[in-house]
């Protein structure tokens, strides 16, 4: 258990800066288990604690974990060039806690993203070499053949890999739909292995990492929640 001060627990919510979260508190916007507090200096306990910002109810986290159902034509990144960034679809106070993408699904791509400000969680779910696998589902522009499902399962040559890259599992979806399992997690990894084997990615989804589906989440796309300790667990490697 910890106690901090009323302001330094809204700033680490990500409500905004040490002086405007005093504003908030001292304009009787805040309320902390159901009652008004004015007292930014006051010391509250952090354990079970749910904050009332502007009427709306926040649980305290001392770190965040979010799954979201990215939509296709959104940049994984804070600083996007050429389409809105996910940090757009989320609350305003997650961009001022630093909530980052764990990993990146290209523009075009669909599907499961975490995203967390909890740094070492984001480097080791990011690890190439954690081996937690990840299933895609694929739209391809030639039909899917057995040969190509040969291909991906056996094993496929990248330019810049020292060596081939395999599926973990690969099952046709109808004529040109193919769900495949991968636990590299390379720079655009499916794309550019259906390439090599001969046929094009038209269009891309993420339906799970590890045991986490975005079935089980119930979350529709641009939707996102709250992963708990249970949820958590279920991003583990395989065995």
């Amino acid at each position: 258990m910890s106690k901090l001060s009323l302001d330094r627990i809204l700033q680490s919510q990500g409500f905004g800066t040490r002086k405007y979260c005093r504003a908030l508190i001292e304009d009787g916007d805040v309320a902390v288990n159901g009652d008004i507090v004015d007292n930014y200096k006051l010391s509250v306990e952090t354990d079970g604690l749910v904050l009332t910002v502007f009427d709306e109810e926040w649980v305290y986290r001392e770190r965040v974990y979010i799954a979201l159902y990215k939509p296709a034509n959104f940049e994984c990144s804070r600083k996007p060039s050429h389409h809105p960034g996910v940090l757009t679809l989320l609350p305003e106070q997650f961009g001022w806690r630093d909530v980052q993408p764990v990993g990146r699904l290209d523009h075009d791509t669909t599907g499961l993203l975490l995203m967390s400000d909890d740094g070492p969680f984001i480097h080791a779910q990011s690890s190439p070499k954690r081996h937690v696998p990840k299933v895609y589902q694929a739209t391809t522009a030639e039909p899917v053949t057995p040969e190509l499902v040969a291909q991906l399962l056996d094993g496929v040559q990248l330019h810049d890999e020292p060596a081939p890259l395999r599926a973990v599992s690969c099952v046709a979806r109808g004529d040109k739909g193919i769900e495949i399992v991968l636990e590299q997690g390379k720079y655009h990894q499916v794309k550019r292995m259906l390439a090599a084997a001969g046929n094009h990615c038209s269009a891309l989804h993420r339906s799970a990492i590890g045991g986490l589906t975005l079935e089980s989440l119930g979350i529709k796309e641009g939707e996102w929640c709250f992963l708990e300790q249970a949820q958590l667990d279920l991003l583990v490697p395989s065995t």
